[in-house]
């Protein structure tokens, strides 16, 4: 809003389109370009000659690795990547420092005084909300609404799709933006989970003198959160009824939004010879969920590989190089216009595993309706992730019989 009270509207994109940082119309960049220019532009000539020369050592290499000239050329090689290495570090560190944010209240701090002690992440400064601010500022308006949704084909990691609109990530943007809305009303985060759930809950399935199987409820943790609100949990809600009861209690967990059958322990040797089940993958494990979009066959296997998104915690992410292995099997078990009802049975236990196969582009390209993270936001805060853990079967670590609970889906 202008001083007058006129309204309007800002836009602009993260880091740069068709190689360009300046467009006409769109918020500009937050850093000094002049200052950016004199770092950048020697910079990157002295980057482009490490790789020819590199590359000049590599094409060099004899057909004998073993060769004293394989080995002094290789040497040569580690040794220009390791300077490469601590002059790109000293780049970087003098890019960052051409940047400059401000905050409502007009103080403005360098980008590396924002992050310290720690090192800023790379692309720090570079996304669409500080552009947007910085630029209101400069133009004495007041921020009244701040949104970023993606725009293009869905990202390399699939956790990004077209239209929708995301939170800002917390590794780059959460210590800018608090230094920026400083002086500004803003509205709390929404805290999911927070709605009251019935006291009975969990519901017991299956209980005996050595372990029970609970039917968790959307909505509700399975260990406590980080912050004092979120300590109500199925643990802490175990513990109470299980006064006497030693161990861990749950030996694996449920995503908070995720509903359905739940193991636990009543001692910490069950729970030591359970974990051992499901690191061993005796575990039958089968979850129901309904997708968002119509999916191509009928049945397959999904195998991409996870990591946590360490500059977007909690999300995951798809990678081929650094990923830990995660296999589900799926199928679908009926369809309805714009609508697949799949059941997934998961070979591993990757964070997030069902929720980051089902959304990924090489997946199944469709995301589990309600899913906050890798889908659509649902349009009503009573609305959940239609993802349920329906079914778990195990040879019981104490008596050696066969266990099978079941919950059928809620939805």
């Amino acid at each position: 809003a202008a001083a007058d009270g006129t309204l309007g509207y800002l836009r602009g994109f993260s880091g740069m389109i068709g190689g360009q940082w300046d467009i006409p119309g769109w918020a500009p960049p937050t850093f000094d370009r002049a200052a950016r220019d004199v770092v950048w532009g020697p910079g990157e000539v002295e980057m482009l000659d490490y790789t020819a020369r590199r590359a000049a050592l590599v094409a060099g290499m004899p057909p004998d690795e073993h060769s004293a000239e394989a080995k002094r050329l290789a040497k040569a090689a580690r040794a220009l990547d390791a300077e490469r290495t601590a002059r790109s570090r000293v780049l970087m560190a003098q890019i960052q420092a051409c940047y400059h944010l401000p905050s409502a209240q007009g103080d403005v701090r360098a980008l590396r005084d924002i992050f310290a002690p720690a090192e800023p992440p790379a692309g720090a400064g570079d996304c669409a909300a500080p552009k947007l601010l910085a630029q209101a500022y400069a133009l004495g308006l007041t921020p009244l609404a701040l949104a970023e949704f993606w725009w293009g084909a869905t990202s390399a990691t699939g956790d990004r799709r077209e239209g929708v609109f995301y939170a800002a990530c917390r590794g780059k943007c959460l210590p800018i933006l608090t230094h920026m809305l400083a002086g500004l009303p803003v509205d709390p985060p929404p805290l999911f989970g927070a709605a009251a759930i019935p006291a009975d809950e969990p519901r017991t399935l299956y209980e005996d003198a050595h372990l029970l199987v609970v039917n968790k409820p959307s909505g509700l943790l399975t260990v406590p959160g980080r912050s004092a609100s979120m300590h109500d949990c199925v643990v802490s809600r175990l513990r109470d009824r299980f006064p006497d009861v030693t161990g861990p209690l749950v030996v694996h967990r449920l995503d908070m939004d995720t509903s359905g059958v739940l193991l636990v322990a009543k001692s910490l040797e069950v729970a030591k010879a359970l974990q051992r089940l499901f690191a061993l993958r005796e575990m039958e494990k089968h979850y129901v969920a309904v997708l968002d979009g119509e999916v191509t066959g009928d049945h397959g296997h999904i195998t991409l590989p996870l990591r946590v998104d360490i500059d977007d915690r909690p999300r995951n992410i798809v990678d081929s190089v650094h990923g830990k292995p995660a296999h589900t099997e799926w199928q679908v078990t009926s369809r309805a216009p714009g609508r697949t009802r799949v059941r997934f049975t998961p070979h591993t236990g990757r964070s997030h595993q069902l929720r980051v196969h089902a959304a990924h582009p090489d997946g199944l390209n469709a995301p589990i309706l309600g899913d906050r993270l890798y889908g659509y936001a649902p349009p009503d805060d009573d609305e959940r992730l239609l993802l349920h853990a329906e079914r778990l079967a195990f040879v019981h670590p104490v008596t050696g019989a066969p266990v099978a609970v079941t919950a059928p889906a809620p939805f």
